[in-house]
């Protein structure tokens, strides 16, 4: 009988890292680049969602004004307009919370799916690692790789970047509406100066969006408590953050590998 090579070792079966890769089959980049595109019209509806609820709120708001200024001169501003004013107020501040209460889940859903994306970019890196260079955002899925594609490394106040976002914005509308509300209350039950009213619907408008403020920072505190990485900052192989900022690195250079 004759009787046949040994088969090398190598060709009798594949390595594990062979074997386990994902990118080994060719359907991987088409699967990849389809969910990619998935979570980029995702948060478009996210945003175009957050966009028409701030449109209703500050609609409903510009209605009740109006017609606040049509009942005021009807009723020469009397009790009849007080009492209206009682009745619309309350209402805009409702929607206001759930407003903002909306927004704010926008905001935690969005960083959940400029996660993934960028746990997509992980494996667009580790398929070809030589386009480190050449990505600005993220590639990895921890609060610094967030915050990376996000574009809020920028150094300032994390308040002052808070108030100017869409629910910061709409936070301080709430803390006016209510501070309107118990301003009115207050003169209108206990027949207070309007100095003593203006003072505590103030302090109400105060403290009304730095509740918001802490309810929105627990939110998001909860939000990256619950969730877990799976490529950190600390794990990334591929280039320097810190590196890829200055302009004589070598990683700035196409073509020149980092060090």
């Amino acid at each position: 009988m004759q009787e046949h090579p040994p088969v090398p070792s190598d060709a009798r079966e594949p390595t594990a890292a062979a074997a386990d890769s994902p990118f080994d089959d060719p359907r991987a980049m088409q699967i990849l680049s389809t969910e990619h595109w998935s979570l980029l019209a995702t948060r478009s509806l996210s945003w175009n969602e957050s966009f028409s609820r701030a449109g209703l709120f500050l609609s409903i708001v510009s209605a009740t004004a109006v017609a606040l200024a049509l009942v005021g001169q009807a009723t020469a501003f009397g009790e009849q307009f007080v009492a209206f004013a009682l009745v619309m107020l309350p209402v805009d501040l409702f929607v206001g919370l759930a407003t903002f209460t909306r927004l704010d889940e926008v905001n935690n859903e969005d960083a959940i799916w400029v996660a993934g994306m960028n746990r997509i970019r992980h494996a667009y890196m580790e398929i070809r690692p030589g386009l480190a260079p050449y990505f600005i955002t993220g590639t990895t899925d921890d609060p610094a790789g967030l915050e990376r594609t996000f574009g809020v490394h920028r150094p300032g106040s994390i308040v002052a970047h808070w108030i100017v976002t869409m629910p910061g914005m709409v936070a301080v509308i709430d803390g006016v509406l209510a501070g309107l509300i118990v301003g009115l209350g207050v003169n209108t039950m206990t027949g207070m100066a309007m100095g003593a009213s203006v003072a505590a619907g103030a302090i109400v408008g105060v403290v009304v969006p730095v509740v918001l403020a802490l309810r929105s920072k627990s939110s998001f505190g909860w939000l990256l408590q619950a969730y877990r990485p799976m490529f950190p900052s600390e794990h990334e192989p591929f280039h320097d953050y810190d590196a890829l900022s200055r302009p004589d690195s070598a990683q700035n250079r196409p073509g020149q590998p980092g060090a």
